[in-house]
């Protein structure tokens, strides 16, 4: 079996930038792609503030051109899961499906997924309406009517950032106080365009083509109402996709991929994590394929101190 020089995990801005990268320095970078390739960004119609696209992008165009890029320079891709590793000996093993991979260093790149409801139309409208990044999404809102579910600090602040386009954001809370901290709650409390429903949950999303409202239940009186909106931004969190490493790799409490700081170095030498997967507090596609590219840079050094 060939011992690969670095397989990369995971093929959104992280992981094609990674590969790019690695490719362009004649390290010959296999990645592992998934099945649902391209990331977050696959769900996103229009993506407006990545540099080089003035008139945006459609977020699946987007990944393509950095897939196509890729290829370019020989990058090779499997369109599979990676299953389970083993990281406890040298060289690393991956395996997806029942295909058995030897290399020498891993760039994880396998991102996060947004907490969602669970509601029957929240997929087959994300994009039309509904979004889990107000960042990216928000300007698309202008003079419109939004929704945002939680109450936490990131609900609080992407319903503070809606504000700058929406017309009238409305915080939906299933709780009759916010949990996030003071100050926020200050600044939100006090927006004139700010409106909450407490002690409620979103029942259903309304809608054929695009959102047009949701259905809210009172959780005290069991009430259920409607309320017209033309956005539905999710603010419940995001989990990151590291149960598969889990035993081997530090994570922080929040689950998040521990790295070394100003690094994408992991606590195992000759892993590395880029892209949501370890940055909770950004999460912005440029950012991602930022530390794709420092991921591919110290794998590239530390394949060279293996051969010196």
């Amino acid at each position: 079996m060939t011992t690969e020089n670095v397989i990369i995990i995971g093929s959104a801005c992280a992981g094609l930038t990674a590969a790019i990268y690695t490719a362009r320095a004649n390290l010959n970078p296999f990645v592992i792609e998934g099945y649902q390739a391209g990331g977050q960004l696959m769900l996103t119609t229009e993506v407006e503030n990545y540099p080089g696209f003035p008139q945006g992008i459609l977020g699946p165009e987007l990944m393509a051109l950095f897939r196509k890029q890729a290829e370019k320079f020989g990058t090779r891709f499997l369109t599979e899961d990676v299953t389970r590793v083993d990281f406890s000996k040298k060289p690393f093993l991956i395996f997806a499906q029942e295909k058995e991979f030897k290399t020498h260093s891993v760039i994880i790149a396998t991102g996060t997924k947004p907490n969602l409801l669970g509601l029957k139309n929240e997929n087959r409208l994300m994009g039309k309406g509904v979004s889990t990044c107000a960042t990216c999404d928000g300007a698309f809102f202008k003079e419109s009517k939004v929704v945002v579910c939680g109450g936490g600090d990131s609900a609080l602040e992407e319903a503070l950032f809606l504000t700058r386009f929406a017309s009238e954001v409305t915080l939906i809370h299933r709780r009759d106080k916010l949990r996030a901290s003071k100050i926020i709650q200050e600044r939100a409390l006090k927006n004139k365009k700010m409106k909450f429903v407490w002690n409620s949950v979103i029942e259903d999303i309304l809608g054929e083509n695009a959102v047009t409202g949701i259905k809210i239940k009172n959780v005290k009186t069991q009430k259920v109402s409607e309320l017209e909106c033309e956005g539905v931004f999710m603010a419940i969190g995001h989990t990151p996709n590291t149960e598969l490493f889990s035993s081997y790799l530090k994570l922080h409490e929040n689950k998040y991929m521990e790295t070394h700081p100003n690094s994408t170095k992991t606590s195992i030498d000759g892993i590395f994590a880029a892209g949501d997967v370890q940055d909770f507090v950004f999460r912005q596609a440029i950012t991602a394929a930022g530390s794709g590219c420092m991921a591919a840079i110290e794998c590239e050094k530390y394949l060279e101190s293996l051969h010196s």
